[in-house]
C-alpha cells in the first residue's frame, strides 16, 4: 500500500505540474495522468479491480438515484459535474448564438447614454450577476468582445473595465453552485442545491460585492472619464436591436434560459439532479435551435462545445481517486486538523487562504476537486461541521483565483481577448488592481465566515 501511496503522489505531483507549465493540452495531461493511476496505482501496486471500477464510476449512470434524488457519487469520476457543464455550455452556445449577449451589452450601454464610469459599474454588476447562472469563462468572453468593440466606437481603453469583469465574474460565479467549476464539483459531491449556496456563499458575495464595486470605482475612474472627455462629437452609437438577427430564436434562447435557472433554484424541491437539469437544457436548446433555425445550426453549436475541458476533468477526477483510494488524502486531512488543534477558526483560515493561495497560482479547478476528500475527511476526524468547510473551500478557491492572470480560465480568456485586440494586460498591469481586490474580498469571507460559523 505505501508503493501504491507513493505512486499516486508521484502521478498527481507530475500533472499538476505539467497543468501549471502548459507543457501539453491539460486534457491530454490529466488524460494520461488517470490511464497511469489505473495502471500502475490500482492494479500493479494494489491489484484491486474494485479501486478501478469504483474511480470510472460508471455504475452510477444507470442507478435511480444520479438523475433523480440527489444521490451524486462523491467518488471517482464525478459524472454529474461533467454533464451539467456540458449542458450548459450547449444553452450558452445557443444564446450567444441568438445574439443575447450582445444585445443585453449594448442595451445596457445605451441606457447609461454610453459614459464609461457608469457603464464599468454596470458591466462589473452584469458579470457578477450572468456568473451566477452562466460559466465565467462565457461571460467574459462575451463582454470583454463588447467592450472591446464598444471601447472601439466610444474611443476609451477597455483594460480597466476588462479587468473588473474579469473579477466579479469570478466573485459572482462563487455565489451559486453553477457559477464557477469548483463550486460545481463541491456542490455534486457533497450533495449541496443551488439555495445551499445562495444561502452561503452567496451572502457573503453580495457583501464583498459592494466592496469590490466601490474599489474599482475609485481605481479606474480618472483615466475612463479622461478618455470620456476627449471622445469624438461625429461617434455613431450601436444599435442594440442589431444584433438579433432572428427573433424566433432570440425569444426561444432567453425561455431556455429562464427555464433552466428556474429548475436549477427549485432542484433541492424537485429533487431533478444537475445531470437531469444538463440534460433538459440540452434538449431545450435543441428543440428551439431547430425551430428557429435548423437542425444543420445545431450542428454548428455542438462543434463550439468545448469537449477538451470536458475530457480534462475525466482524467482529473480519477487521479484524485488514486490519492483518495490509497489514504494519502486522508493524511493530508489529518495533518490541517493537528496544526489547527481542532479549532475551528483556525481551520477556516488555513483552508480559506491556502486555498486562495494555490488557486492565484494554479487552476483552480484541480484543486477543488482534490480538497473535496479532503475536507470531508477533516470534518469526520475533528468533529468539525462540513458545510463550514465547503463553504470556506469554495470562496477560496473562486475569489483566490482572481489575483493573477492564470488563476482562473476566465483570467486567461479576458487578458487574451484584450491583447489581440491590441491592449496587452501585462503581470504587472494585472496584479496591481485584481491582486489588491482579491486580498481585500478574501479578508472580508473570512470575517464573515468566522461570524457565521463560529
Amino acid at each position: 500500500m505505501i508503493l501504491a501511496k507513493i505512486f499516486a503522489v508521484i502521478i498527481f505531483l507530475t500533472m499538476f505540474y505539467l497543468i501549471v507549465t502548459e507543457r501539453f493540452e491539460r486534457h491530454k495531461t490529466t488524460l494520461v495522468a488517470g490511464a497511469a493511476t489505473i495502471i500502475v496505482v490500482f492494479l500493479a501496486c494494489m491489484r484491486s479491480f474494485g479501486a478501478v471500477w469504483r474511480s470510472l464510476n460508471l455504475y452510477s449512470l444507470v442507478t435511480l438515484g444520479f438523475w433523480y434524488g440527489g444521490g451524486e457519487s462523491a467518488s471517482g469520476i464525478n459524472w454529474a459535474t461533467i454533464i451539467f457543464i456540458a449542458g450548459m455550455t450547449v444553452m450558452v452556445e445557443g444564446m450567444g448564438h441568438a445574439g443575447f449577449f450582445s444585445w443585453l451589452c449594448l442595451k445596457i450601454a445605451k441606457l447609461v447614454k454610453y459614459r464609461t464610469v457608469p457603464l464599468l459599474i454596470c458591466f462589473m454588476l452584469m458579470s457578477a450577476f450572468l456568473a451566477m447562472f452562466i460559466d465565467s469563462i462565457t461571460v467574459i468572453m462575451f463582454l470583454a468582445s463588447v467592450t472591446i468593440t464598444l471601447a472601439a466606437t466610444l474611443k476609451f481603453d477597455p483594460i480597466p473595465i476588462i479587468l473588473a469583469e474579469i473579477f466579479c465574474a469570478n466573485l459572482g460565479g462563487s455565489a451559486t453552485m453553477c457559477g464557477d467549476p469548483p463550486n460545481i464539483i463541491i456542490g455534486t459531491a457533497l450533495g449541496y442545491s443551488f439555495f445551499d449556496f445562495l444561502l452561503n456563499t452567496g451572502e457573503i458575495v453580495g457583501v464583498a460585492l459592494i466592496f469590490v464595486v466601490l474599489y474599482f470605482f475609485l481605481t479606474m475612474r480618472k483615466p475612463l472619464l479622461e478618455s470620456e472627455k476627449n471622445r469624438p462629437d461625429d461617434i455613431v452609437y450601436p444599435n442594440p436591436s442589431d444584433s438579433i438577427t432572428n427573433k424566433t430564436g432570440f425569444i426561444g434562447a432567453i425561455v431556455v434560459f429562464l427555464i433552466v435557472v428556474a429548475l436549477l433554484v427549485t432542484h433541492s424541491m424537485t429533487e431533478l439532479s444537475v445531470a437531469t437539469i444538463g440534460v433538459i437544457a440540452t434538449i431545450l436548446t435543441i428543440i428551439s435551435t431547430c425551430i428557429a433555425y435548423n437542425p444543420k445550426t445545431m450542428g454548428e453549436i455542438f462543434r463550439k462545445v468545448d469537449y477538451k475541458t470536458l475530457l480534462f476533468f475525466v482524467g482529473l477526477f480519477i487521479v484524485v481517486s488514486g490519492l483518495e483510494e490509497t489514504g494519502c488524502l486522508e493524511v493530508v486531512a489529518h495533518f490541517i486538523s493537528k496544526l489547527s488543534g481542532g479549532n475551528i477558526m483556525i481551520m477556516i483560515a488555513i483552508i480559506l487562504w491556502i486555498s486562495a493561495i494555490f488557486s492565484a497560482i494554479v487552476d483552480n479547478i484541480p484543486f477543488a476537486a482534490t480538497m473535496v476528500p479532503v475536507i470531508q475527511a477533516m470534518a469526520a476526524s475533528a468533529g468539525v461541521p462540513l458545510e463550514t468547510l465547503a463553504w470556506t473551500l469554495a470562496l477560496g478557491t473562486d475569489i483566490g483565483g482572481s489575483a493573477t492572470p492564470v488563476g482562473a480560465s476566465a483570467n486567461v480568456v479576458g487578458t487574451s481577448l484584450s491583447a489581440k485586440s491590441g491592449h496587452p494586460i501585462t503581470w504587472g498591469k494585472y496584479c496591481k488592481y485584481n491582486a489588491p481586490a482579491t486580498v481585500i474580498v478574501i479578508a472580508i469571507c473570512m470575517v464573515m465566515l468566522f461570524i457565521k460559523h463560529t
